[in-house]
């Protein structure tokens, strides 16, 4: 093993959101939301980490290396054959928690990015970063949201032979996310195990056509957005766990608004005609936030 060819690097990572309703476990999307990770090599012993945070997660994130993304860039880092330095990071957290916005995987991506970053090697380049994606979705168990937050845009992503890929494409310039986010939290672990192990045949065959036309609406024509996100695999079946969120996306949808769950929940996201949503459709307790799609994905810079 050799000393690390650099010594601090800031990470900017998008959210990112998943399934886009009827692309369960395959499609993603950046979002122009950002946690920023600073990263600094310093003397102590090896392994260890000094972490302060603000934002969100401030009051309950571990402080050491017990940090999620301390572990993955130790983890990366071994994995690229470099040793596990002392680290000192600071972390702003504007992703929300467990909200269906995909703050684990920026978590797991910032920390891959970071391990890259600080053993010298680019992620625009393609190898690196196929690399990258692979450590990244290992982590998570799938690639969606994991990919979008790695390349940026729109994704397609999918596992072979063991082997996960991704394709990006760049979304139509008429595609603009609205996310209405609750206050609860949600498991992805617990929704998960709400859904059931057989779907109907005919069921299936719906989310075949309609995550192929997602596809083509995303990043074509997004006039067909609202039948392309429909669903049948996996959101009724979580209604028990975030009943608001399944009724709020039935209100977008009834009123002409493609919507659906975002990611495993409990966050709407919704793709209003025009821009914007109804007067008054929304309860209280869901806050809106309008996010562009982020068309870079993560970006690392060296520090001196």
């Amino acid at each position: 093993m050799t000393a690390l060819p650099v010594s601090a690097v800031r990470v900017t990572v998008p959210a990112s959101t998943a399934n886009l309703g009827s692309g369960f476990d395959a499609l993603g999307m950046a979002l122009s939301l950002y946690d920023k990770v600073s990263v600094q090599v310093v003397d102590g012993a090896a392994g260890t980490a000094e972490v302060s945070v603000q934002g969100q997660g401030a009051a309950a994130l571990p402080t050491d290396e017990r940090h999620l993304v301390v572990r993955v860039i130790h983890k990366a880092l071994a994995e690229l054959g470099f040793p596990a330095p002392a680290l000192r990071l600071h972390c702003e957290n504007a992703i929300p928690h467990s909200r269906g916005l995909g703050s684990s995987a920026a978590a797991i991506v910032a920390g891959v990015a970071a391990a890259f970053g600080l053993a010298g090697f680019d992620l625009r380049d393609k190898e690196n970063a196929d690399r990258a994606l692979q450590m990244a979705a290992v982590r998570e168990g799938h690639a969606d949201n994991a990919a979008a937050s790695l390349l940026g845009g729109f994704v397609v992503a999918w596992q072979d032979s063991g082997r996960f890929q991704a394709v990006r494409m760049d979304p139509h310039p008429d595609v603009s996310p609205i996310v209405l986010v609750p206050q609860a939290e949600s498991s992805t672990h617990t929704t998960r195990g709400l859904l059931p192990e057989r779907v109907p045949h005919a069921d299936a065959a719906f989310a075949a056509g309609r995550a192929a036309l997602a596809v083509h609406a995303v990043t074509s024509d997004p006039a067909l957005l609202l039948a392309a996100t429909d669903d049948r695999l996996h959101q009724d079946y979580r209604e028990s766990a975030w009943p608001e969120t399944i009724a709020l996306v039935r209100r977008l949808r009834s009123a002409g608004v493609a919507a659906a769950v975002s990611g495993a929940g409990p966050t709407v996201l919704a793709f209003p005609p025009g821009g914007e949503l109804p007067a008054d459709i929304a309860p209280n307790g869901f806050d809106e936030l309008r996010l562009p799609v982020d068309r870079t994905g993560v970006r690392v810079e060296p520090q001196a």
